[in-house]
């Protein structure tokens, strides 16, 4: 009798195994349909962004001069850029060496263009407009596709559904026999087992870069990160011993759709200018200009590129940045945001690294880390990473084609569980997701409403998803 209860037992611990199985199976496949198409566009345009910073700069500002005797004051150089393209100067891109050009970007009256300037001779070497370049295209596509709001929306699903893709991934992937064939791909299969294997191994080891890039991608995403996890960890502006606060926040130093300042500070109050408050800054008696804050910006201790932003208003403070998510620097601790009175000279805020909360900590490591921007070793590991989330896509649809019958329109999603054990949690856990991820969570209640509801009740839909 007890030798039947262990047998009985046993199978249905095996049931329940299976039953959850062919459940997370289900979760992945319809995930997978959505996030699929995004992965692939995320990989390609981000290796496309990586590369074109390496070699031509994110601003262009890669072109090379050289060097000869003392280099022109930045406000001589900042005159010659005008001069070629008329305008008032908005920032001021300090070259990584001695045998960089020097970049302006000056807002005109149509649009805002960058202006490459010879430090040595002040020649004007190049301009254009920074929004129509190939790094902006892809940037662009990268974020919203080209669509705006609606574009960052939809990649934000897309990002969410790709944490439930590598939940139920591993899930699948989870030893359950060989553990060796779980961490090195089988050879010696051949036709669709051979590409699972290697769809489960390449995807087990890429799975937690993804699960950085996706929290990465989705905080700066409008929903989950603007009004959730930013909004919450911004940098408090009350830190800077009563400054005057402006009513424009950092993120109005952007301009399109880069990001120009610290994720931290974005939604934060810029200070404002016109007041005795603050600390010494600017050498005292020289003019408040661009040459002087370049001083400061160097007395600092801000070694190679830096940029300097201009005052966009009479209430307006030049910021002295230095940011590795601009790729100012390989050292995300070593960020440094300065403003600085513009008729005082006064330092009114200088934030660090340590300043940020640990939401705010994190993201100034992951998102230079996302870009490919702490060093050759970043670049390389994250072209891997890109080539492997495309392949990992493409052998999933290439699984999926090979399971599918011919001559079919059947979608060949994987069957659903007669009885899904552990509903109740399972309806806990969407419950928790839709409020900690409120786009992924209406996403995720759509589709399990489509298929309990309306697959269930309608045989030809079910005929077609089956």
């Amino acid at each position: 009798m007890a030798q039947n209860s262990q047998i009985g037992g046993d199978a249905t611990s095996r049931n329940l195994s299976q039953k959850l199985y062919f459940a997370a199976w289900r979760w992945h496949f319809y995930a997978g349909l959505y996030v699929v198409p995004f992965l692939i566009m995320l990989a390609v345009t981000g290796m496309m962004m990586m590369f074109l910073t390496q070699f031509d700069g994110r601003d262009g500002e890669k072109i090379a001069v050289t060097p000869a005797g003392t280099a022109l004051t930045i406000s001589d150089q900042a005159a010659a850029a005008t001069s070629a393209v008329p305008g008032e100067v908005v920032e001021y891109i300090g070259p990584k060496s001695d045998a960089l050009a020097t970049v302006f970007r000056v807002k005109t009256d149509t649009n805002q263009m960058m202006v490459a300037v010879d430090p040595y001779t002040g020649d004007v070497l190049d301009s254009w407009n920074r929004r129509a370049g190939l790094y902006d295209l892809a940037d662009n596509i990268h974020g919203s596709l080209l669509l705006g709001d609606t574009g960052d929306r939809l990649i934000e699903i897309a990002a969410g559904l790709g944490l439930v893709l590598v939940l139920t991934g591993l899930y699948l992937w989870w030893p359950r026999g060989n553990a060796a064939a779980a961490f090195v791909p089988n050879f010696a299969a051949r036709g669709r087992a051979l590409w699972k294997s290697l769809h489960a191994v390449v995807g087990f080891w890429m799975s937690a870069i993804l699960v950085v890039f996706l929290i990465s991608g989705l905080s700066w995403a409008g929903i989950w990160g603007g009004k959730f996890v930013q909004a919450w960890s911004t940098f408090p502006a009350e830190k800077w011993d009563n400054v005057p606060l402006s009513d424009d926040i950092h993120a109005s130093m952007g301009h399109g759709n880069q990001n120009d300042v610290p994720w931290a500070l974005e939604q934060t109050q810029m200070p404002a200018s016109g007041s005795d408050s603050g600390v010494a800054g600017t050498a005292e008696g020289a003019p408040v200009d661009i040459d002087s804050l370049t001083a400061l910006g160097r007395d600092l201790g801000l070694e190679g590129r830096f940029r300097v932003a201009y005052p966009g208003s009479e209430t307006g403070v030049w910021t002295i940045n230095r940011d590795s998510m601009s790729s100012d620097s390989t050292d995300p601790m070593g960020d440094v945001t300065i403003h600085v009175d513009q008729y005082t000279g006064k330092i009114l805020a200088d934030v660090r690294f340590a300043d940020y909360s640990l939401a705010g900590k994190s993201m100034a490591v992951s998102i230079p880390f996302h870009m490919g921007l702490m060093g050759l070793w970043n670049l390389l590991l994250n072209t891997v990473f890109c080539l492997s989330v495309i392949f990992v896509c493409v052998s999933g649809v290439v699984m999926w084609i090979k399971r599918r019958p011919t001559n079919s329109l059947r979608l060949a999603a994987p069957p659903a569980p007669s009885e899904m054990p552990l509903w109740k949690g399972a309806l806990l856990i969407a419950a928790v997701v839709s409020v900690a991820f409120p786009l992924v969570g209406i996403t995720l209640v759509a589709v399990l409403a489509f298929d309990v509801l309306v697959l269930s009740n309608i045989p030809a839909l079910k005929r077609v998803f089956s």
